[in-house]
This record gives C-alpha cells, structure tokens and sequence, in this order.
C-alpha cells in the first residue's frame, strides 16, 4: 500500500483554521442525531475489525494504525473523537473506529488532505437525505 501525499497550501490551512475558530457550529436536530446513531451502528456491524477502547493507545502515523487495521485489530483513543454531538459516547467510538478504517481504504495519510480523503468516503456512504455529522477533523454536511 502507498501512502497518498498531497501538497497543502499556507492559504488552505488558514481558510480552513479560521472557519474552525469562528465559524458557527452545526445545529442539529435530534431526529437527524438519531439517524446518525442508527448509520453508525450499521456501519459498526459492517467493520472487519475488532475495536478496542484505549485511554493510551495513539497511533504516531498511517504505518502503524494500518499494521493494526491488517491484523483485524484497531485501538481507538478516549480523546481522539468529540462526543458532544452523540447522546452515548460509543456512537463517537464507532465513528472514530470507521474514520480511521477509511483512512486505510482511502490509503490517505493523517494530512489535512488525508483527513478530506476520509471524510470524503464517509459522506459517499451516507445515502439519507441531511444527515449530518461531524468529527474532530471537518464538519461534513450531506444534503
């Protein structure tokens, strides 16, 4: 597998840095958080991996969460996902389990294009009209 490596531009960086400060966050409703929940449980089920909550566990680079991923194992951290959006903190667990996952189908790297790369991935599996979700990295909207 090779690593995908795309150039970021100062300008993107700082456009995306400055929608993360000050822009406002997503309102969502409570029936489109239900329809997340039962998206990533589904997703869950779908998983060829066994996921393992870690309060320590953090992944230095792709090489290593992709040596995991290809043994069937994946370590997902207490604080690499925000829970804030989710009513149960597994719903976060699975959606950080998944990304990461996407990582190593997209063979992108933890990059802010790596992160698109995933995130990319993710709203093409999404078929229900405005669900939305969001992770640490980018906010994705699907209408």
């Amino acid at each position: 597998m090779v690593l995908t490596k795309t150039k970021t531009t100062a300008s993107q960086v700082e456009i995306l840095a400055k929608l993360y400060l000050e822009g406002k966050p997503a309102e969502i409703s409570d029936e489109t958080i239900a329809q997340l929940c039962d998206w990533l449980m589904d997703e869950f089920h779908q998983l060829p991996l066994n996921l393992q909550f870690s309060d320590y566990m953090r992944y230095a680079d792709v090489k290593e969460l992709f040596a995991d991923i290809e043994q069937g194992h994946l370590w997902v951290s207490a604080d690499s996902y925000d829970s804030s959006v989710y009513p149960n903190p597994i719903y976060g667990f699975i959606f950080q389990g998944m990304h990461d996952y996407d990582h190593y189908l997209t063979d992108s790297d933890f990059s802010l294009e790596g992160e698109v790369m995933s995130q990319k991935l993710v709203s093409g599996k999404v078929n229900r009209p405005n669900l939305a979700f969001s992770s640490s990295y980018v906010y994705c909207f699907c209408v």
